[in-house]
């Protein structure tokens, strides 16, 4: 009996042995870096560490690392401690990084191998005679994706892709042509478009010349920068160019002209903005934008033309405002000035908004003709200002109204050192009223630095009676006021 006993218990205790043995440990961590990826130099590359395990279910923590990358390299993971991480490769060649995993039974590592490379720019050097689509070739947002080896017409539809760059080839240039040239570039927010030198410097390329007319032209979300190496048009240098006679016309949309030798923006007079909302200019050797004056009411308020330029202003070639609708000129956020070059002819209703400040070059005259009229009423605080390019007195040589609209008026202005050569019959003037029943109210104006009479009234023209009394003149070399009877 005591031996059965002895044996069962043998038995028993090895059965327990046994079935203890047979048990899976614990507690076990299994880290999952991924498979390795073969990515673009710029593309955006996601890790995953999601299938990690632990065999008992227990939430994980997640590190991740960077055990290797190339020489130049300053790359770091965005959130390194969840399981899916990125980041974008700024260099060609090997990124290991290395996963950590833990958890309360434990921590597990495993690695992954990114390797990046750039591709190949495609050569453009034949002229755009089907419809064309550029599509984004090159994940790197600096990188060009195509390379303009030679002058190109575009005489059909071109469309370029967000986040595409082309690179002009030294003293390149694009023509996009009228009567079946268009030029489709709408880019985004984070995937602009670019048009660049294949070498960044100033002046590299030409730059962009703009006959078509179609209302389909658009750039939105681009930047134009390092073109100017050769004239445009006749002897002027700009990044962008539209053709008058053609009536080139284009919408220009956030989009950014910077570093070019020469203008931004040239609009010959008869070219079109159709529309042209948050542009900026910067590092240009000359003004941002260079344009007509019907098309400088298409400017808007939240553009910036104060960014380093060679003249930080609205520059505006000699022109006219021609019958119609009254047009507005306003001022902008940055405070940027309008610079008047030559003669401004006005011949419809011209108002000018408060804060708006007119310099004007050398000899420029502003001429309200009988079909027009001038409204520049300021503000005490935002007064219209009307003055040289320079600073220097007797400099521009003045306004004269020929209008008999009673809507001509000066109030809070100040109209600054004109007078630099003769504006009517041999006199010079800051201001010169003339002409059968032209007239003029000015009031609560600072007329100053003339090379001749502040304000000249000739036969038959009138001002308000009160002009010497509701104005503040100074430092008129010929004298204030002269009333011809």
């Amino acid at each position: 009996m005591r031996l059965l006993i002895l044996l069962t218990g043998l038995f028993l205790a090895t059965a327990c042995k046994e079935k203890s043995q047979e048990v899976t440990p614990s507690g076990a961590v299994t880290a999952k870096a991924g498979t390795d990826q073969t990515v673009q130099v710029g593309q955006m590359v996601m890790l995953d560490g999601s299938g990690s395990t632990d065999s008992e279910s227990k939430p994980l923590t997640y590190q991740w690392a960077v055990l290797r990358k190339p020489a130049k390299s300053t790359v770091t993971l965005s959130e390194a401690a969840s399981f899916k991480p990125t980041f974008k490769p700024d260099e060609v060649g090997e990124y290991e990084l290395e996963l950590t995993v833990a958890s309360p039974n434990g921590k597990a590592t495993d690695k992954v191998l990114v390797t990046a490379s750039v591709a190949e720019p495609l050569a453009i050097s034949a002229n755009i005679t089907v419809k064309t689509t550029l599509a984004d070739r090159i994940a790197h947002p600096d990188l060009p994706d195509y390379i303009v080896t030679k002058n190109i017409d575009v005489s059909h539809e071109l469309t370029i892709n967000p986040g595409v760059v082309i690179a002009f080839e030294r003293d390149v240039r694009m023509n996009v042509n009228d009567n079946g040239g268009l030029l489709i570039a709408r880019g985004e927010a984070a995937k602009k478009i670019k048009f660049v030198g294949v070498q960044r410097t100033k002046g590299y390329w030409v730059g962009i010349a703009h006959y078509s007319g179609s209302n389909a032209n658009i750039l939105e979300h681009v930047e134009v920068s390092h073109a100017g190496s050769r004239p445009i048009f006749s002897t002027t240098k700009a990044a962008l160019y539209f053709s008058g006679g053609s009536k080139a016309q284009m919408a220009i949309k956030n989009t950014a002209f910077t570093d070019n030798d020469g203008y931004g923006i040239y609009v010959y007079e008869g070219g079109i903005l159709r529309e042209f909302t948050e542009n900026g200019f910067r590092n240009n050797t000359e003004a941002g934008i260079l344009l007509d004056a019907a098309n400088v009411e298409k400017l808007d308020y939240f553009s910036t033309f104060n960014g380093n330029n060679g003249r930080d202003v609205v520059e505006v070639t000699p022109s006219n405002l021609k019958n119609g609708d009254e047009i507005t000129w306003s001022g902008f956020a940055d405070k940027a000035p309008y610079r008047i070059n030559g003669e401004l002819n006005i011949n419809t209703g011209w108002k000018l908004k408060p804060g708006v400040t007119l310099e004007m070059n050398r000899d420029a005259v502003i001429r309200i003709n009988t079909s027009g009229y001038l409204s520049a009423i300021g503000t005490t605080k935002d007064k219209v200002v009307f003055t040289s390019a320079d600073g220097s007195a007797a400099y521009w040589r003045g306004i004269i109204c020929y209008s008999a609209d009673p809507k001509t008026v000066l109030e809070n202005a100040e109209v600054r050192n004109a007078g630099g050569n003769i504006i009517v019959s041999a006199k010079k003037a800051n201001i010169a009223v003339w002409g059968t029943k032209a007239t003029m109210n000015i009031k609560n104006t600072k007329i100053s630095g003339s090379g001749g009479y502040g304000v000249m009234v000739g036969y038959g023209s009138s001002v308000n009676t009160d002009l010497t009394t509701a104005n503040i003149f100074e430092s008129n070399t010929q004298g204030n006021v002269l009333i011809e009877k």
